[in-house]
């Protein structure tokens, strides 16, 4: 464990001896942590059970893929492999943007737009 983590359950567990966390909104009833609230309602059970079953929407399956594309650019030297990369990213982003983020708060593709834009730039320098 590390020091930072030892250090945060240590004053937890006084906060807890304390009863700091005793007088909260909420107190003894159970977490809500699926955030589902941004998938419409129709679609929420679909997108439950393919959760639990381990798959992705394939919204986020492309960001995830988008993601992993951009990391192994910046790895790259082959400007075969690069090209390859670059087109591979470009077409995650149409199918993306097609897809009209169907329950996805798209609002999370802007955080990354700047980097994939970066990145696609850079590759596009380094493509002869």
């Amino acid at each position: 464990m590390w020091l930072i983590d030892q250090l945060a359950e240590q004053h937890i567990l006084q906060a807890i001896e304390r009863g700091d966390f005793d007088d909260l909104p909420g107190a003894g009833r159970p977490l809500h942590l699926d955030e589902d609230h941004l998938i419409p309602e129709h679609l929420r059970a679909g997108y439950r059970l393919l959760k639990n079953a381990g798959y992705l929407p394939p919204e986020l399956q492309d960001l995830r893929e988008i993601r992993e594309a951009e990391t192994l650019l910046t790895h790259l030297t082959d400007p075969d492999e690069q090209e390859r990369t670059v087109r591979r990213l470009r077409l995650l982003q149409l199918r993306l943007a097609e897809s009209g983020g169907r329950g996805l708060n798209l609002s999370i593709e802007g955080r990354y737009r700047g980097k994939l834009l970066a990145s696609l730039e850079k590759a596009a320098r380094k493509i002869p």
